[in-house]
């Protein structure tokens, strides 16, 4: 959707003028640039408007003919390059070039534009030695007519290998933009299950240690784990929704292929939030645990303190009493006197320890 005239451009609107676009700029944050026709990539074309004006000529012999555009963490200036060309919303745009977004899917006239949020497993010998577990990035997706822009933000993001397999295995290419949008939120949610499986196996493992007879609780893990679990549930919970509309709201735009293709994404996206969500509350019940057995662990440490505190009261008060430095008082002058008060001491200690033991409180 081009800005209509009079209005303000794009490039001026995300913060950068017009005429102060550097010849080449754009360039630097494309990741590949490519024109199907049928499946089959077309040799050449690796700037974008070339390869959409190339599109537009085999438009009206090739419905099957598009570009599909991939980029990397632009800037306001290349993105407002890039959606000067592509004719894409300012407000799209924006989404596109700040991080951090929401999971949605929104339609601006014969296009769509979508985010999805991006996870990744941060390998660690154990969760007590982790400082973080999931990572998260952006991929923002046009669609239009001839065309599919793929902007990723994130180190982990990639979509090369998925653009090697597609172009290998063509099917979903010979769709057309939709098939490609079908094949990312596929790669996006098998990731989901993916890094679902790995954090239960942390999960399991915590679980494990917290329950373990004769180990001290940790509560750092739990918490550790429950922090990345709700990002991931925040990340993955809203694409459901987004899936949903795509199938439901949006089919005129969508082929029966790619309708089909999008719905057994949608069962693999509903597989991975539900997994995750029993995730969730798996680990707010083994807090509650945790926290039971560390206020458990008190109270058992309090009992044998307070136990030695009685046994260390008897000597203390007998030496007390006989440390007011008075002359009359019992046995003071015996020859056996001293020897008697010590036994006395040992007795009543010895008693109160093997009460003690008897009781489990030592």
């Amino acid at each position: 959707m081009l800005p209509s005239a009079g209005s303000p451009s794009i490039l001026s609107v995300l913060g950068e003028a017009e005429g102060q676009l550097r010849p080449g700029t754009a360039r630097q944050s494309i990741v590949d640039c490519a024109v199907y026709l049928d499946g089959v990539r077309l040799p050449g074309l690796a700037g974008y408007a070339d390869a959409l004006q190339k599109v537009r000529e085999l438009g009206q012999a090739h419905q099957s003919a598009f570009v599909w555009l991939g980029l990397h963490e632009p800037d306001p200036q290349q993105m407002g390059d890039v959606a000067e060309t592509f004719g894409l919303h300012l407000l799209a745009v924006e989404d596109a070039v700040h991080a951090h977004q929401r999971p949605k899917v929104e339609r601006y006239d014969d296009s769509l534009f979508m985010i999805l949020k991006t996870v990744h497993f941060v390998p660690h010998e154990s969760v007590e030695s982790a400082r973080k577990i999931v990572e998260t990035g952006d991929i923002a997706v046009f669609i239009g007519r001839g065309f599919i822009v793929a902007v990723r933000h994130g180190d982990h993001t990639a979509l090369t290998g998925l653009r090697h397999e597609l172009e290998v295995e063509r099917t979903q290419l010979a769709v057309g933009p939709y098939g490609v949008l079908r094949a990312i939120t596929q790669h996006v949610v098998d990731t989901y299950l993916a890094v679902s499986r790995l954090i239960g196996v942390d999960i399991d493992a915590v679980e494990e240690a917290t329950f373990a007879p004769g180990v001290r609780t940790l509560i750092e893990p739990i918490y550790l784990l429950k922090r990345d679990v709700l990002e991931l549930r925040r990340s993955v919970g809203p694409l459901t929704e987004a899936l949903e509309r795509i199938t439901t709201n949006y089919r005129d735009l969508l082929g029966v292929e790619a309708q089909r293709y999008m719905r057994d994404v949608l069962s693999h996206q509903q597989q991975a939030a539900e997994q995750i969500f029993s995730y969730d509350e798996m680990l707010t019940s083994l807090v509650h645990a945790a926290l039971a057995r560390v206020e458990l662990q008190q109270n058992l440490d309090m009992r044998k303190i307070s136990a030695w505190v009685a046994i260390a009261a008897v000597p203390t008060m007998i030496a007390g009493i006989y440390g007011m430095n008075f002359d009359v008082m019992p046995e003071l002058h015996w020859v056996w006197g001293y020897p008697a008060v010590l036994a006395v001491m040992a007795t009543a200690c010895g008693s109160l320890y093997c009460t003690f033991r008897h009781n489990n409180w030592l």
